[in-house]
């Protein structure tokens, strides 16, 4: 096997995946490159921060290993990012959290994440003007 190391590979479809990547020779000794455990990953912004979505590349396969063949790639890179190697290696042992990129987002109720139902209903009267008494 040859020697493995964290990359992100553009294929022609224009996909972009990142994985733990090896280029090997087929039987006929042509080259193709081994992925293990291929994910896409994007990075979202909101109002309180950035985060990376993690999402395995093929969601129904049961298949950890795939083959790419070198003429599907337009191009492949080696990564040498310490925090992208960190969201993938802790996306396989917590599988499928997303990550915040500096930490520092906490949910909180001015986000409006965390409420009552006797708490919003009253928002929602007050805002409408929805009293019971009229």
């Amino acid at each position: 096997m040859g020697e493995e190391f964290h990359g992100v590979i553009k294929l022609i479809t224009g996909e972009e995946i990142f994985a733990l990547i090896s280029v090997e020779e087929n039987d006929h000794g042509n080259p193709v490159v081994l992925v293990q455990t291929p994910v896409t990953m994007k990075v979202l912004s909101h109002a309180h921060g950035q985060y990376v979505k993690v999402k395995p590349w093929l969601e129904l396969a049961d298949e950890d290993m795939y083959v790419i063949s070198y003429d599907r790639i337009i191009t492949m890179s080696q990564v040498k990012d310490k925090k992208l190697i960190e969201f993938y290696t802790r996306y396989l042992e917590e599988d499928g959290l997303d990550f915040e990129l500096d930490g520092k987002v906490k949910i909180n109720e001015q986000m409006g994440y965390i409420s009552t139902v006797e708490k919003s209903r009253k928002l929602l009267e007050e805002l409408y003007k929805l009293n019971k008494e009229t």
